[in-house]
């Protein structure tokens, strides 16, 4: 459309905002990807990647996993600590790990080892199958596993396991009596291990998380008791083995001021634990940084008021000013950034398969012999909107005779059709008065909810609580896209709402020029062609957290790695079958066997009274059979 631009539909869906170079908006409409921020000249469209999803029979909704995306962001982040240790001439190395709680798929944790391996790129691990998974794929000796959460002795016979093996396995104490256990299961082993203290740090992050930080933190040492961790090492031999200092002030930290606040205060525990003769070599600033959810570049929870150089020089200049004011060395520097490096590398694809819309009914209004006098009431204003100058009249008015006729028929004074009238004529009247609004300068406050009243409600074959949980747990903005036609006007307002039967199963805060809105502008739908969207971002926890609420279980998958030979710069490398209604009715342990035959049993019953045939019967029977095979979620109607 002339009136229509690709910039016009970037400043309504913000891809460049969010898509921290990975996605943009094709000049075809259709969203783009650049899966590796070293090689710009391959350029994926996501429609070519649905055709193919399609063509291989593969059943939406599905996660598409871009993994050179989640290589880049390994890359990024050491060249971008690498970069500014060598600008700052700082002295020591920058040793980062990957926290696997973020995302513990096996594909992903594979990908940034691998990625990782010339960094030296290591793994955080914060439970003991974390670490068993840590024991068996870091495998890289010049690379550190980084230990946290609570543990008992089996975490720490496991830890000192993988000491023993030659790594750097460094057991970070969150309590002091971890501590104790430590020294005494080492020596029990004659195994030394390698010991870090979490510091309960009086600087609190900005953000969701900031509890994280400060007196009330869940994890960590107090200053007196990491003093009393040193001296109790010192009374055992062990203080050599003291190598690590750890602080975490939250997740997704949104302000840079409380990273440049945590990173002094932690460089002068440092420096003065060096002084008082603790051989500490690391400094770990633990998790935080953060990721740009809708593009507004500013401390709103879903965003950050900084970029990952800004993060990185902040952290490399903040310790190595205060270690040159207090002439200690500079540590080695550790940092355990999970969200930054796989957020971007996962999207959800789904369908939308219908629409929901609060004024939908074509009823016939036309007048009757007799009716009621609010049936007439209403059409007489709705005919008299055209030439109206009072339009907050007209709403007042609209709104009484809509009441008045509830009322009416829970009296028995009206009929069900005559109420359907007034109802439909009630929508057709909001219609008229929300274009005429839509045009002025000022809008009355009963009035400014007319835009989400009226609009549509898409309905996505997908579950936000296995998708998309913490958009419902704790109202995360990801980001939704079209994935075409955004060279044309959208021209329906939406919110999205999923298929479980429950009503928190909806998306209603999106991305949008003016910051966050409740409802988001898409395509209107064609009779016979498929529309898709995009969840973006949901790499980071989304992946493992969620639940499966009506049984709705794991999405396929599709694994694309970029092939600059291919003539779509893309192949499917591997495609993951999420799970079947057999599987998850395993796990809420039921027997899928047994059902099948006790269903089997009473279609046989039936074919035996003669109330079903017998071909009938074994058909029946199969198709019993194949939904119990089946994908858990919604299949598509045949074009």
């Amino acid at each position: 459309m002339a009136d229509w631009t690709i910039d016009d539909a970037e400043r309504i869906y913000r891809v460049n905002r969010w898509g921290a170079g990975y996605f943009t908006i094709g000049d075809n409409g259709n969203l783009h990807i650049t899966p590796d921020l070293a090689n710009p000249d391959i350029r994926i469209d996501f429609n070519s990647v649905i055709e193919e999803i399609k063509q291989e029979g593969i059943q939406f909704p599905v996660v598409v996993r871009f993994h050179d995306i989640l290589r880049s962001q390994v890359a990024c982040l050491n060249k971008a600590f690498r970069e500014n240790i060598e600008e700052a001439e700082y002295q020591g190395k920058y040793m980062g790990v990957y926290p696997v709680k973020v995302n513990q798929m096996r594909e992903v944790v594979e990908e940034i080892v691998d990625a990782g391996e010339p960094f030296n790129y290591g793994l955080e691990a914060g439970s003991k199958a974390e670490l068993i998974t840590a024991l068996a794929y870091n495998t890289n000796e010049d690379s550190l596993t980084i230990l946290n959460g609570y543990k008992d002795e089996e975490f720490m016979r496991l830890a000192l396991l993988g000491r023993k093996l030659g790594r750097k396995i460094i057991v970070v104490v969150e309590k002091f009596s971890e501590l104790i256990s430590l020294v005494k299961i080492s020596k029990e082993l004659d195994i030394e291990p390698l010991i870090g203290l979490r510091s309960k740090m009086t600087v609190k992050g900005r953000g969701k998380w900031e509890s994280s930080g400060g007196d009330r933190a869940k994890f960590g040492l107090t200053i007196a008791e990491i003093i009393n961790a040193a001296g109790y090492l010192r009374d055992n031999g062990l203080l050599h083995c003291l190598k690590l200092l750890h602080f975490h002030i939250g997740s997704q930290l949104t302000d840079i001021r409380s990273v440049k606040e945590a990173v002094s205060e932690g460089a002068r525990i440092y420096a003065e634990l060096y002084r008082m003769g603790v051989p500490l070599e690391y400094v770990d600033v633990g998790g935080g940084l953060g990721i740009d959810y809708d593009g507004s570049q500013s401390t709103n929870d879903s965003s950050r008021n900084y970029n990952m150089q800004e993060y990185v020089a902040d952290v490399v200049y903040g310790i190595k000013e205060v270690c040159d004011l207090e002439n200690v060395p500079h540590p080695n520097l550790v940092s355990e950034s999970g969200r930054a490096i796989t957020a971007h590398h996962s999207c959800v694809v789904t369908q939308i398969v219908g629409e929901i819309k609060s004024s939908s009914g074509n009823l016939d209004t036309s007048y009757k012999e007799d009716e009621h006098v609010f049936v007439t009431n209403m059409r007489d204003l709705a005919d008299s909107l055209p030439e109206a100058d009072n339009i907050q009249e007209i709403f007042n008015d609209a709104s009484q005779y809509k009441e008045q006729g509830i009322d009416a028929f829970k009296l028995r004074v009206l009929g069900l059709e005559e109420l359907a009238k007034i109802e439909t004529l009630y929508w057709q009247i909001m219609q008229q008065v929300q274009m005429k609004v839509s045009t002025q300068e000022f809008v009355p406050e009963e009035m400014q909810e007319l835009d989400y009243n009226l609009s549509s409600q898409y309905l996505c074959n997908f579950s936000v609580f296995q998708s998309a949980a913490d958009t419902w747990a704790i109202d995360q903005v990801l980001p939704v896209v079209p994935l075409t036609r955004m060279n044309e006007r959208p021209t329906v307002n939406c919110s999205l709402v999923d298929i479980t039967c429950d009503s928190d199963g909806k998306i209603d805060q999106f991305v949008s020029d003016n910051g966050l809105a409740d409802v988001i502008p898409m395509h209107k739908l064609n009779p016979g062609e498929d529309y898709f969207i995009g969840l973006f971002l949901t790499g980071a926890y989304q992946d493992v957290m969620g639940d499966m609420h009506n049984l709705f279980g794991r999405l396929n998958e599709v694994h694309i790695f970029s092939y600059d030979d291919d003539p779509e710069d893309f192949y499917i490398e591997e495609f993951v079958r999420g799970s079947s209604v057999e599987d998850v009715l395993s796990i809420m342990q039921y027997n899928p066997t047994a059902m099948a035959q006790d269903v089997k049993r009473m279609i046989d019953k039936r074919v035996a009274s003669g109330d079903i045939k017998p071909r009938e019967g074994v058909k029946w029977t199969d198709f019993y059979e194949a939904c119990l095979a089946g994908y858990t979620y919604l299949k598509p109607v045949k074009k």
